[in-house]
């Protein structure tokens, strides 16, 4: 079995599915995914991803609110997220983080916001799903600050094996998607190469990021046998142990996702 550690089942195109969620989930189970993770990325949609994992026994979900989804009159509230969170098939928290690239100008309050979901997980048990980007040095800081005993994932890795070295010390896995198939992408082919199998996951960010062959398309959870299968061959690793590692991984992770 393969799982399919990131993707936003309510954001799919289903166009090549006939408009069908459970048909794109179908193709992806008769490739031999076995378990979805459902994102949250704000408020308006934490009750469609718990509805999608209340109605498919393989999918489970996370809620947050994504740095990119903030705004300066409407800040993260630790009594929503709390409340969020207490659901049965809610295993996660986020996606959170951080990202610079875009909004430069948040970043306070992308920093209170992340703050904000490190302190949920410190109540609730629950691991964090990280995004950052341009923002290494203060993503780390927060994360070490916060010290969690459970930690999460940074996924849909994009940095540099320091990042990754520093983030695995404190505990977190490392997630890659589609994008380490890209042709620009040899830095972080090189980082891949050197994840420890007892900390690598593997997503499709999906409908974002379709891998090489599907790239300039819609992403979808299917597509996570093509990044796996990439991966095994870039590690030299048999595809079969790559798929039970990165197994293994989610379920010590996410202990939840059961």
């Amino acid at each position: 079995m393969l799982i399919d550690s990131h993707c936003h089942l309510d954001r799919l195109d289903l166009t090549a599915h006939a408009g069908s969620l459970d048909a794109a989930l179908d193709a992806a189970r008769q490739r031999g995914v076995g378990k979805f993770l459902c994102i949250g990325v704000d408020a308006a949609n934490a009750p469609t991803v718990k509805r999608i994992a209340e109605l498919h026994a393989d999918v489970f979900c996370s809620v947050g609110i994504h740095p990119l989804d903030l705004t300066r009159e409407t800040p993260t509230d630790l009594a929503w997220l709390l409340d969020a969170l207490d659901h049965p098939r809610v295993v996660a928290i986020g996606e959170t983080g951080l990202d610079y690239h875009y909004q430069p100008d948040m970043a306070a309050q992308q920093q209170l916001s992340l703050q904000c979901h490190l302190q949920a997980a410190r109540q609730t048990g629950k691991p964090v799903i990280i995004h950052t980007r341009e923002a290494r040095a203060d993503t780390l800081r927060l994360l070490r600050e916060a010290a969690l005993p459970n930690a999460g994932v940074l996924h849909c890795f994009t940095e540099d094996w320091d990042m990754a070295r520093v983030a695995m010390d404190m505990g977190y896995y490392i997630s890659l998607s589609g994008i380490v198939t890209f042709r620009n992408a040899e830095a972080l082919r090189e980082v891949a190469r050197r994840v420890p199998a007892d900390r690598l996951l593997v997503e499709t960010d999906s409908p974002y990021l379709a891998p090489v062959p599907y790239r300039g398309k819609p992403n979808e959870p299917q597509f996570v046998c093509d990044v796996a299968a990439f991966l095994a061959d870039l590690r030299g690793e048999p595809l079969e142990l790559l798929w039970q590692n990165t197994t293994d991984n989610f379920h010590r992770l996410f202990p939840l996702a059961r």
